[in-house]
Order: C-alpha cells, then sequence, then structure tokens
C-alpha cells in the first residue's frame, strides 16, 4: 500500500520518499529520462537509496533535488515549486487519495480549514514531520485570506501550485494568488516560523457559491450541573480571558498527578505545539477551525510525554474559552507511559480505536519499509551482478568469438564450420631469441605487453578477431565465425598499423624500436571449438600454414602478402612492392608481393635492397617512378601524389606495360 501525505503539506526538517517520488516523477513526464539521470548525478541522490516511500530524508537533499531540476531544466526555482505543487495534488488523485481529498471540505475555504486535522492525522504514520498550519480568513464574496506558517522559509511558490490545482480540480473553479505579506512570527514554543499571508481570488463563481449560509443559534436550558460536565467530558479545560483556569474534567488531574489551585494560569503547565503562535486568546481566536496541540511543561512534579490534541471553542456568553479534547495517542507504548488504560479513555471518544488501528499500521509500515529496503536492495544487487557479468562476458570475449561464447553460455553444442575465403595473418618480433636471451623475463613479458596491448587496441578498431599469441607470434583472422564478403583490406589495413605500432616499443636489449616480421594469407579454413577445460576458438586447414610461411619467409619490417591475399587487394588503392617469385617451404615457388601502403599513405619502408623492387598499384599496373624519392626512407604518410609535385615540368618518358606515359601519367595510375 502507497501511502502519500496530504496537498498542501510540507514535513518541516525533514522529507520522507514520498516526496521525492512525485518529484522523480514529474521530471520523467515533463523532461525525460535523459534528463532525469542529469538531476541526480547534478543532485548527488542515489535513485536506488533516496526515494523509499517510508525512509525520511534531510531537508538538503530534497532541496538539491529540486535546486537540480531548476538547473538542468533551465527554469526558475519558484516555477518549479509552484508546477511541482500542482503536479503534486494529480499525484495524489492517482494514488487513490481523490476521494479523501474531495471530501474534507464542502467549499475551498472549509479545506483549507480543515488541512491541520488531515495533517494530524498522517502526523500518526509520518512520525517525523512537523507540519506547516493553514487558515482562511473570507475577505468578501469571491476572495479569501489564506495564512500559510512554516518554518521552512521560500517555499510559498509551492502552495501556490497546489492552492491552485485544489481549486481547479476538486471545486472547479480558477484561482488566482498573489503574495500580500511576508513576515516572521515567534511562536510560544520559542521558533520562528515565517507567516505569509495569500489573497486568493476567485472567477466565475456561481451565485449559490457567494452565499455565506448561517444558522441561528437555539436556546435551551442546562439540566447538568460542573460535576456531571466534568465526568461526561473527563478532557476539557474551561479557561478565561487571562488564561486562568475556571474548569477541568477528571482525568486532567490524574494525568497532571494534582488538583490545580484556582486561577493557575494555562501557560504555567501547557505550551502551544500547534498551530504556532503565542498562547493568547486573540490568536487562538484567529485559528478557530484549527485542531489545538497542547504539551505539558515538564515540572519537578510531572515529567510525563503528555500532549493534548482537541478544539477550542470560544463561548461569547460567558467570555470563556473551552479546550474539549483528549490525550494524543499512537500506540499502546505511549499508553503505558502516561500510566493509562484504554478504559480512561470515553467510549464516545475515537482515540481507542485509533491507537489500536495505528498500532496495526505501525506493524504494515514497518513491514512496508522493510519490504522498501529489500527492494532497493535487490536492485542494487542487481545492478551489480549485471555490472559483473558485463565484466565476465567481456573477459570471455576476449578468449572466444562473441557468436561461439554466447552459444556456449546457452548450451549450445558448437560444432566444427567451413569457411570458404578468410583472411590470416602472423607476426613475431625479430631478433626476439636474442632478446630473450640478453633481457630478464620480466622485461621480456613487460616488452611483450606494451606490444601487444597496442595490437589489441588495433583489433578492435579493423574489427578483426585475435585467435592467439605464443611467445612473439601474433595470430589474427578476419571473415570468420562472422562471415564477411570484405575481409582481406581489414586486415591489410591492421598489418600496416602493425608495423606502426611496434616501432613506437623500444627493445630492452638495445633500446632502439622493435621491427616485426609480418605475413598474411587467403583462404579456406576450419574452425571450431577445441577442450572443454580451457577451450579454444581454433583454425584449421592450408590456408593456416600459408599465412604462417609468408611470416616466416618474410622481411624485418615488412609485410609478405600471398599470391591469393593480393589478387583480392588488386582492384583496391593499395600499393606493393613485387618481390618476384620465391621458394616458400612446403610450397615450390610462389609469386609474393610486400604492401608498401595505400595511394595516399605510405609506410616508412626499412632501408633494404628491397626497395629497388618494382612498384605496382591498383589493377596490378607496374608504376616506374624516379628510383631516389621511392627507395629513400620517406616520413610516415606520405603522399605519393606528392612526387608529381616535387618533380615541376619533369616529363620523363616511361616505357610502362608497353605502353608509353609520362611522369604524371604514370603517378595518376593510382
Amino acid at each position: 500500500m502507497v501511502h502519500s501525505r496530504s496537498p498542501l503539506s510540507e514535513g518541516e526538517d525533514d522529507n520522507y520518499g514520498q516526496i521525492h517520488l512525485p518529484i522523480k516523477d514529474m521530471v520523467l513526464d515533463k523532461f525525460g529520462g535523459k534528463a532525469w539521470k542529469e538531476i541526480l548525478i547534478v543532485s548527488g541522490l542515489d535513485d536506488e537509496t533516496d526515494f523509499l516511500v517510508f525512509q525520511s530524508y534531510p531537508d538538503d537533499k530534497t532541496f538539491a533535488l529540486l535546486r537540480a531540476v531548476s538547473s538542468v531544466s533551465g527554469t526558475p526555482y519558484d516555477t518549479v515549486l509552484e508546477e511541482f505543487g500542482d503536479y503534486f495534488v494529480q499525484y495524489c488523485f492517482r494514488h487513490g487519495y481523490d476521494q479523501l481529498l474531495r471530501t474534507l471540505g464542502k467549499d475551498f475555504i472549509s479545506f483549507i480549514q480543515n488541512l491541520d486535522s488531515l495533517h494530524s492525522y498522517l502526523a500518526r504514520t509520518y512520525t517525523q514531520l512537523r507540519f506547516p498550519s493553514f487558515r482562511c480568513e473570507r475577505r468578501n464574496a469571491d476572495s479569501v485570506n489564506l495564512h500559510y506558517l512554516t518554518e521552512r522559509t521560500g517555499l510559498h511558490p509551492l502552495v501556490i501550485g497546489i492552492a491552485k490545482a485544489v481549486a481547479r480540480d476538486i471545486y472547479h473553479q480558477t484561482a488566482e494568488m498573489e503574495v500580500e505579506s511576508i513576515s516572521t512570527h515567534e511562536s510560544d514554543t520559542g521558533s520562528e516560523r515565517e507567516h505569509v499571508v495569500f489573497i486568493v481570488q476567485f472567477k466565475d463563481l456561481s451565485e449559490n457559491e457567494k452565499v455565506v449560509v448561517k444558522y441561528d443559534k437555539q436556546p435551551f436550558t442546562s439540566v447538568l450541573s460542573v460535576s456531571h460536565i466534568c465526568t461526561a467530558l473527563p478532557y476539557h479545560i474551561v479557561f478565561d480571558e487571562d488564561l486562568q483556569i475556571k474548569q477541568y474534567g477528571n482525568m486532567i488531574s490524574k494525568l497532571l498527578q494534582t488538583n490545580l489551585p484556582p486561577n493557575t494560569c494555562m501557560t504555567s503547565l501547557f505550551s502551544i505545539m500547534h498551530p504556532p503562535m503565542k498562547f493568547l486568546v486573540e490568536n487562538i481566536l484567529m485559528f478557530s477551525n484549527s485542531v489545538f496541540y497542547l504539551s505539558l511543561k515538564k515540572t519537578d512534579r510531572t515529567d510525563n510525554p503528555l500532549i493534548l490534541r482537541g478544539e477550542m471553542m470560544w463561548l461569547a456568553e460567558i467570555k470563556h474559552m473551552i479546550y474539549i479534547c483528549s490525550p494524543r495517542l499512537t500506540s499502546l507504548s505511549e499508553l503505558t507511559k502516561l500510566n493509562m488504560y484504554l478504559s480512561d479513555i470515553p467510549l464516545y471518544d475515537v482515540t481507542r480505536e485509533l491507537i489500536l488501528l495505528n498500532q496495526q499500521r505501525i506493524a504494515e509500515i514497518d513491514i512496508a519499509k522493510k519490504l522498501d529496503e529489500t527492494t532497493a536492495e535487490l536492485k542494487k544487487t542487481s545492478r551489480l551482478l549485471e555490472e559483473e557479468k558485463h565484466k565476465t562476458d567481456a573477459l570471455l570475449y576476449q578468449m572466444l568469438p562473441q557468436k561461439v561464447a554466447n552459444d556456449l553460455k546457452n548450451g549450445i553444442t558448437i560444432a566444427a564450420e567451413k569457411f570458404e575465403v578468410v583472411t590470416i595473418l602472423f607476426s613475431d618480433i625479430v631478433t626476439f631469441t636474442n632478446i630473450a636471451s640478453e633481457c630478464s623475463p620480466m622485461e621480456v613479458v613487460t616488452m611483450l605487453n606494451n606490444l601487444y596491448a597496442k595490437f589489441d587496441e588495433k583489433t578492435n578498431e579493423h574489427d578483426v578477431y585475435k585467435v592467439e599469441t605464443i611467445g612473439d607470434a601474433y595470430m589474427i583472422v578476419n571473415g570468420c565465425p562472422e562471415i564477411k564478403e570484405i575481409h582481406v583490406q581489414a586486415v591489410a589495413n591492421f598489418a600496416m598499423d602493425m608495423v606502426e605500432e611496434a616501432a613506437k616499443v623500444k627493445s630492452p636489449a638495445t633500446g632502439l624500436s622493435l621491427q616485426i616480421r609480418v605475413g598474411f594469407h587467403s583462404g579456406p579454413v576450419v574452425a571450431g571449438v577445441v577442450g572443454v577445460k580451457m577451450p579454444r576458438y581454433c583454425l584449421f586447414g592450408d590456408t593456416v600454414n600459408t599465412a604462417s610461411r609468408m611470416e616466416s619467409h618474410g622481411v624485418p619490417g615488412r609485410i609478405h602478402v600471398s599470391p591469393l591475399a593480393y589478387s583480392l587487394l588488386i582492384n583496391e588503392d593499395y600499393i606493393f612492392r613485387d618481390r618476384g617469385r620465391i621458394e616458400i617451404k612446403g610450397k615450390g615457388l610462389l609469386n609474393t608481393y610486400f604492401l608498401i601502403g595505400r595511394h595516399d599513405d605510405l609506410m616508412e619502408e626499412p632501408a633494404d635492397t628491397y626497395c629497388s623492387l618494382p612498384v605496382i598499384g591498383k589493377n596490378g599496373t607496374e608504376i616506374q617512378v624516379i628510383d631516389e624519392e621511392l627507395t629513400k626512407r620517406h616520413d610516415f604518410g606520405l603522399d605519393v601524389t606528392n612526387l608529381v609535385d616535387n618533380a615541376g615540368t619533369h616529363e620523363e618518358k616511361r616505357n610502362v606495360n608497353g605502353k608509353t606515359r609520362t611522369f604524371s601519367e604514370t603517378c595518376n595510375v593510382l
């Protein structure tokens, strides 16, 4: 069961999560989930722990939340308060309190006058709250003065929003409100309260609504003596304009544990807790429709926590005030502290029923509070479990392809699968044996970790799958387990990045940049998961062997490409050097190639004898250019087209594939 506080009520000092929830709902309705997440960050509130219905929170959190709404939405703070007041009334209606609110009074004035009584009832449930006080004075037929007293300052825009919503949604009236005055009053307990007076002007009232009905008093002759009245009304006090007690009920002396001497002053025994005011008859008359709470002052004779709750009635004929009351009790434990019994409460007084009912409500609320806390804890645990699951999945996806890992998690048997064409790349570190022999194991591991971390980052960038690393060997594949029509280009780009990244890592043996050999080949493979304990995704077939041969027959600092892989890149904007036919172990003579970059992004070639090999561009066209320009170690990223600009007007004739072209025409082939 969801409990809500009434409209026109804001708790003092503390607020329950029930006031945070409608703020959240309002933000989600008006601004959406993205704004709400930003508001939580700005306010510093936790969506799980700061929105429990029966948990009380300090004012600072509620104010921080409202300020964050204002900041994120760009809405003035007073406007946020007024809009929230309007929304809070609708929130109460949606949560089953519309009937209670609609029956609180027959018109707007009686609604306001009975709010304090409603707050008195709610205080039994929300024990940490100290409610504000309200009263109305009619100015004329279609306007009233609304008095609002609170220990908290600056919240009067909230009252404007709520009051307008009550007039509109309950009484179908249009209310216009303005602040007439704001002042500070000291209550009988010594605390200061802000006193705001609003002028409420109603529009389009019917003639019946403007009529104030008065009933004549009926004269009668009393047949009751003072003793009869003191017995029938055991909890009552009669005092005069000077606050001197003239008469009291039988139970009052029992609760006070003494007989009062004549003309005892009310202020010597009691303080007014609510409404907040100084204990004067003229002040009491201003709140004639309010519920009055009087607390017993502590003395040497009594120290019990007695609080009386009741109504003040002015007896104009005799100029005396009668306070008809009963002890404010919310539980059996409070009854015991006052040394009272249920039999001490008259049968006509609903206090005894309220005690029993509230005792049951306390148990229910305690269960609901624990349920709220348990739910919040479960949500937190669920979120943490989800975070851990993401971490576990991320680790698993590092070991196995995501598609394969998901099938294994779902209990699906992974059958070996044949792929018609994929591209496989191998790389190793030049002189790794010497490095391992000259350096400590820790230095070698650190070097490999730095190098492979850079390679791993590039696998994500180029969307290729890292199969494994064995020592200094690094193996990747593209085209499985997810079939891709275009796979060799990503591997070619990854290979060029590998060479560049390797140069950024220093050898612990020499202090120089590392060099790697890279080779890749395209062809069919069979792939599947091997093993039960620490399963691995493995590739099988001659393509794996050929790719490994490309690497082992490669050259430091260069990318060795097989004929089939080259044929898949021939129509792309890649540039190669033709290595010619060489003997490949187990394969015989193969015409292989060195990848040296793209037409607008040349790699930095090592200064070796292979710099003199023919250059091949798009569609297999051999490009013969100025030897010293391509063979020198140029900066990374040099655009081949720059060579045209640097050549100036040089139009040296070259014979390419039987055709005569100028130098510019030759470069345009790229």
